[in-house]
């Protein structure tokens, strides 16, 4: 029992209870190397359509014309796209750090802020480095920010819904999964409606976010994890 206690840490000595990770412990097995694969995708996908100014044969395929879209389509595709847009974005974060904080959970409203928050910056940062446009030169478009956003917070709310639960790996990673998938499925749907991105730059996007959040939560665990340690009458551990 006193060695569980010690293995608990110093969150839990100075507060009597654990304080709930962002990154569950049972889901870093699976979701580390899914990051590192989105990662790489992400990598792949720069390499292949870096200074392209037109579609690949993949996003001939699959990206529609627009007289070919339904007209019933477009409304719902620019109410999915405002929730990329400044105004939408911060509304969505607003209201779940709200929540977050709602439910005492400082560490979790961090990590909406922050997965998020890096998720589309990488995607900000990436596009001139790739330098891959869409509808003339000063229309950056890989990857897709629009899709790490919605991927982004999909996840993370996925994250913290897993760890406030207590789910299991196998559960837990395919909820996470499957939040993502959906998030990233709408967003991207909604940017080739709109002829705003080609499939591949809202693929790049999805994977961004993927590579993103598991390593910001792990990030954010870690942080909050040393801070506990530095707080007086925390504790530290027997040397015997």
């Amino acid at each position: 029992m006193a060695e569980a206690e010690v293995e608990a840490g110093p969150a839990r000595r100075a507060t009597g209870r654990a304080a709930p990770e962002v990154l569950p412990a049972s889901l870093r097995g699976w979701l580390g190397p899914v990051a590192a694969l989105a990662a790489l995708a992400v990598v792949a996908l720069g390499v292949l359509y870096a200074g392209h100014g037109g579609p690949g044969k993949a996003d001939r395929w699959i990206q529609p014309m627009p007289d070919d879209v339904d007209p019933r389509w477009w409304d719902l595709a620019h109410a999915v796209d405002f929730l990329g847009e400044p105004a939408g974005a911060a509304s969505l974060v607003a209201a779940a750090v709200a929540l977050c904080l709602l439910l005492r959970s400082p560490r979790a409203a961090v990590l909406v802020v922050a997965g998020v928050g890096l998720s589309v910056a990488t995607t900000t940062l990436l596009k001139p480095v790739v330098g891959r446009t869409i509808h003339g030169d000063d229309n950056l478009s890989y990857p897709s920010g629009h899709t790490a956003f919605l991927t982004a917070f999909a996840l993370t709310a996925a994250l913290l819904l897993a760890a406030r639960l207590g789910l299991g790996r196998a559960v837990g990673t395919l909820l996470v999964l499957a939040a993502a998938l959906l998030g990233g499925a709408a967003m991207g749907w909604a940017q080739v409606v709109l002829s705003a991105h080609y499939p591949t730059d809202t693929l790049g996007g999805w994977c961004t976010a993927l590579a993103v959040v598991p390593a910001t939560a792990w990030l954010v665990d870690r942080a909050a994890g040393r801070m506990a340690g530095r707080r007086p009458g925390s504790g530290r551990r027997d040397p015997r």
